[in-house]
C-alpha cells in the first residue's frame, strides 16, 4: 500500500513545522501519522497548532519540492525511532544535533530506558550518578529527564572540546582528554567514537 500523502501540517511551539498524512488524539497524547509511514506520539503542550496543508503543488523536476521531501523524509525517520519526540525536543532546547544524540544513545544503551552498567550509569544516555545528582535528575530511568540531562552535559562537552573530543570526554571523562589533549588512547573510546560519528554520517546521507 503506498503511503498517504501529506495533508496537514504540524507547527511545533519550538518554531519546528512537520508536513504529516493525519493526526489523532489518543490517551492524551497526540499521535502523528507519517507521510513515509509510521506513527509518533507527542505531547500537545509541544504543539503550537496542527493545519490544513495548503501548500501549492510543485512539479517532480522541482529542486525546492524534492529538498522538501529529503527533509520530511528524514525527520519522519529520526521521529519514528524510539524516544524520537523527547530527543528532538532536548537537541532544540540545548543546540545539538538530533542524529548525534540518537547516535549516542543507540550506543549507549541500545534505547533500553531500563539500562545499567557494572559501574552504575543509568538509563537511555548512561548518567552516572554524581552526573544525574549534578543536573538534578531525580529519576535517572525516566526517559525525558534522562535525555534532557545528558544532552545538556554533552552541550558543555561540546562547547568546551568540539564534537570528537566531547564524545571521548563523555566514555572516559574529561581529565583522560586533558591528559592527553584529545582523545585518549584507549581502544574503546577510539571504538566509541568512530561508532558514534559512522552512524550520524549514515543516517544524516540515508
Amino acid at each position: 500500500m503506498a503511503a498517504p500523502t501529506s495533508s496537514e501540517v504540524v507547527y511545533f511551539a519550538s518554531g519546528e513545522v512537520l508536513p504529516i498524512a493525519e493526526h489523532r488524539i489518543e490517551d492524551g497524547e497526540v499521535v502523528l501519522e507519517l507521510r513515509g509511514g509510521g506513527e509518533v506520539r507527542w505531547d500537545p503542550a509541544l504543539i503550537a497548532r496542527i493545519e490544513l496543508d495548503r501548500s501549492p503543488r510543485r512539479g517532480p523536476d522541482s529542486p525546492v519540492e524534492l529538498e522538501s521531501i529529503v527533509s520530511e523524509e528524514r525527520s519522519g525517520r529520526m521521529l519514528a525511532r524510539p524516544y524520537g519526540a523527547q530527543i528532538q525536543k532536548a537537541a532544540q532546547d540545548h543546540g545539538v544535533n538530533s542524529y548525534l544524540l540518537h547516535a549516542v544513545i543507540e550506543v549507549e544503551s541500545q534505547y533500553r530506558a531500563t539500562a545499567e552498567s557494572p559501574k552504575g550509569a543509568m538509563g537511555l544516555m548512561q548518567l552516572m550518578p554524581a552526573l544525574a545528582a549534578e543536573y538534578a535528575v531525580h529519576d535517572p530511568f525516566d526517559p525525558p529527564s534522562n535525555i534532557d540531562a545528558g544532552t545538556r552535559h554533552l552541550r558543555t562537552l561540546i562547547d568546551r572540546y568540539g564534537i570528537a573530543d566531547a564524545l571521548a570526554a563523555y566514555n572516559a571523562g574529561e581529565g583522560s582528554v586533558r591528559r592527553f589533549d584529545g582523545i585518549p588512547p584507549f581502544p574503546e573510546t577510539y571504538n566509541y567514537v568512530n561508532r558514534i560519528m559512522d552512524l550520524v554520517d549514515a543516517n544524516q546521507s540515508d
